[in-house]
């Protein structure tokens, strides 16, 4: 018997594969399809898409591509989200439950600024293969142990606030993402967006405004830490460590109490009272998959940013704005950065992933908060949305 690709059949070969319509053709598109297409009982059916057709030349499925979103749902049973792009998300979920077509979104950016309107008028999930979701398939685990979470925790192995374009550039070359993804990442708008949808999800908060992120290379020692803020509020809180040392991962540190410390302690937790519970690896558009069957076949939502959130992410300048600025994108941005705050402690604050095609107008200093004044925001459904959040939310009684 020959070994060949020919010869291994591929999972559920024989049944009708789950049509994919997917949205966006970055890192995450381009990876899923080259990984999946019409594999593993997947097919990616249709790719949509705001660049001219003719000038997409790196994907893997070029006859795949189309502009029109109707022409994507007319094509897919179930939409995979993963643009980045909070507003352009919001119109294609929009969309998508009007066709009552479920979504599985690896976009956290559109959770923390939109999401949590759409909640309970479809079937939406965040995927597993992000941090977001990483931490939501640990907390699922960790729970049916009987742990307490006390901390939901991000790994990161760098961070600056406010980094050079050409260091952006370079990094983001070197890694082969964007620049704006590269820019979110090591600005700390990524990490403060992530953690703000996994407080929302498991009714968590924060610190203090922007979190702790103890810099620490020891990161069990500092999760520990995180422990001890989180007994004080009496509230599990959404945080992170910067550490070199830190696997691309992350963690729950958790209290249990009925487990025998001694039986942990032989399970190599140490000595307790609370436990580091650590996951080390994420996958990325890899797990995808796991996320998608789950949804279609039992109707399983991973997690969503809830329909009452109580964490957002506020935009903060890194550097003076004038009036008259037309600000294109935000997040990624050499302007602005995110950060994690109480949504009803700052009312009128502008989310970051709605200062897109925006005009300041009002002189803005470095590290200001962005306010509703201080902008003219263009009318989107993601605009609308967040209205209706804020509004539910700051009005609402203690």
């Amino acid at each position: 018997m020959t070994d060949s690709a020919t010869d291994r059949a591929e999972p559920n070969q024989s049944a009708e594969p789950i049509r994919i319509g997917l949205v966006g053709t970055g890192f995450i598109a381009r990876q899923f399809t080259r990984t999946f297409h019409n594999r593993q009982g997947l097919r990616v059916e249709k790719v949509l898409t705001r660049r001219d057709l003719n000038q997409v030349n790196d994907f893997p499925q070029a006859d795949a591509l189309t502009n029109a979103l109707d022409d994507l749902l007319e094509s897919c049973d179930v939409v995979v989200e993963c643009s980045g792009d909070a507003i352009y998300a919001s119109d294609v979920v929009s969309g998508a439950f009007a066709a009552e077509r479920p979504v599985v979104t690896m976009n956290s950016e559109f959770h923390v600024t939109a999401g949590s309107y759409f909640v309970g008028k479809g079937r939406l999930t965040e995927s597993e293969g992000d941090q977001p979701g990483a931490l939501a398939a640990l907390h699922r685990f960790v729970t049916e142990m009987g742990f307490r979470p006390l901390v939901y925790g991000n790994l990161k192995g760098f961070l600056n606030h406010n980094p050079t374009r050409k260091e952006m550039e370079r990094w983001a070359a070197k890694q082969g993402i964007s620049l704006a993804m590269n820019t979110a990442f090591t600005d700390g708008t990524k990490v403060q967006i992530e953690q703000a949808l996994v407080a929302n999800a498991f009714g968590a908060t924060i610190a203090q405004t922007g979190m702790l992120g103890p810099r620490e290379e020891d990161f069990e020692a500092a999760g520990a830490k995180l422990a001890s803020h989180a007994h004080r509020l009496d509230q599990p809180i959404s945080d992170y460590v910067v550490s070199t040392r830190a696997p691309h991962g992350v963690f729950i540190v958790a209290d249990h109490d009925n487990a025998d410390p001694a039986a942990l302690k032989y399970f190599k937790l140490g000595d307790g009272p609370t436990y580091l519970l650590l996951r080390p690896n994420i996958f990325v558009h890899l797990e995808l998959p796991r996320t998608i069957r789950q949804l279609l076949r039992t109707g399983e939502q991973l997690l969503d940013n809830s329909p009452n959130p109580t964490i957002g992410i506020a935009a903060l300048t890194k550097q003076p704005v004038k009036s008259g600025a037309r600000i294109e994108t935000a997040i990624g941005s050499f302007e602005f950065r995110g950060t994690a705050i109480r949504i009803r402690d700052f009312p009128g604050h502008v989310p970051i992933g709605l200062l897109q095609d925006a005009v300041i107008v009002r002189d803005l200093e470095p590290e200001q908060m962005v306010m509703i004044d201080d902008v003219e925001l263009p009318q989107t459904t993601a605009l609308r949305a967040w209205q209706s959040i804020h509004d539910r939310v700051t009005k609402a009684g203690p």
